[in-house]
């Protein structure tokens, strides 16, 4: 077992090099929009949880090096799209790629992007990729179920808890999930121990957007990489929205639904008003409420492993630091 800084740092190494490799790939137009994504940074939870539980079943986690990088690639194909529909500006606090470029940039280039997770994905073991891709691309098609289904949320007047939940379970937690399980697989972890494995990152993935949605209202803009209170301005049915609607007084749910229909509006001052309603209806209380309730769900599942308790504590870790995160 290596732990999350050291496997951070030897995943780090080798992708700088894959993102020099494509920034000097011709058209520059296309992969120049790529590298540029890639090098902003970003946390590398995905193949960092990869190369860990495959540390957890071989020696050597360091050669499943191909797979890591893929799922960050898809990952960011995700983000470079998502940008678009939700007109973010900032990414990491930088320009999002459809601002410092073009949408058109954006699109074609989050579209090779996801083509080249892939190719690296078939750089696999030849005895484990028709397991390995069938995972990942079942997994891809739920990153888009569930994009959709947000999208359909904008439309709807009405979205259930349970809704929202499965749209994030799709949008994110299959993703994080997904992750764990292939690197067990690519080490070879019986069929059991990797199923726990996609179990916990399915709960820890849910309670990692949940915090997600939290800190779009309530985290600090320099800390969290992007602008505070998106959110609260498209009018996304998050659970903190869903929660407010449901719990709060008549007085409150009348100026909530006032500026939901608002289409002209102050920014800052609709953002401090949802903020404060969120607040006193109990609606922030019950998000970390929920999000408390998928962090045990998903030690649950950690505690089921067929590894040493010592072997879990990174990874409990990790789902511990979900509830204080601040980007």
């Amino acid at each position: 077992m290596l732990s999350f800084q050291y496997l951070l740092e030897s995943f780090e190494k080798r992708f700088q090099t894959e993102i020099q490799n494509i920034q000097n790939t011709a058209p520059l137009q296309l992969y120049g929009p790529i590298a540029y994504s890639l090098a902003v940074g970003g946390k590398r939870i995905r193949p960092v949880l990869l190369l860990h539980a495959a540390s957890l079943f071989s020696r050597y986690p360091e050669t499943f090096f191909p797979a890591a990088a893929a799922i960050e690639l898809f990952h960011n194909f995700t983000l470079l799209h998502d940008d678009i529909m939700d007109h973010a500006a900032i990414r990491r606090g930088v320009p999002s790629v459809h601002v410092k470029y073009s949408e058109n940039s954006a699109i074609l280039s989050g579209d090779a992007m996801s083509i080249l997770s892939f190719q690296m994905l078939s750089q696999c073991e030849p005895s484990k990729l028709p397991s390995v891709l069938t995972l990942f691309s079942t997994t891809a098609i739920e990153v888009c179920e569930g994009q959709q289904f947000d999208m359909e949320f904008e439309e709807k007047d009405q979205v259930t808890i349970v809704e929202y939940l499965e749209m994030i379970r799709l949008k994110t937690a299959v993703l994080i999930a997904c992750s764990l399980k292939t690197g067990a697989m690519l080490a070879g972890a019986d069929e059991l121990n990797c199923q726990l494995l996609y179990d916990f990152g399915l709960a820890i993935g849910i309670a990692f957007q949940l915090q997600d949605d939290w800190l779009d209202v309530y985290g600090e803009e320099r800390s969290f990489g992007k602008k505070i209170g998106g959110d609260i301005c498209e009018n996304k049915k998050t659970c903190l929205l869903i929660s407010a609607m449901k719990l709060c007084d008549e007085r409150n749910r009348s100026k909530l639904l006032e500026w939901t229909s608002k289409s002209d509006f102050d920014k800052k001052e609709k953002i401090e008003a949802v903020r404060r309603i969120f607040s006193e209806s109990g609606a922030a209380t019950a998000t970390k409420a929920l999000m408390k309730h998928y962090h045990d769900l998903g030690i649950e599942k950690l505690n089921q492993i067929a590894i040493t308790d010592s072997e879990k504590t990174e990874l409990r870790n990790f789902a511990s630091a979900l509830l204080s995160r601040v980007k």
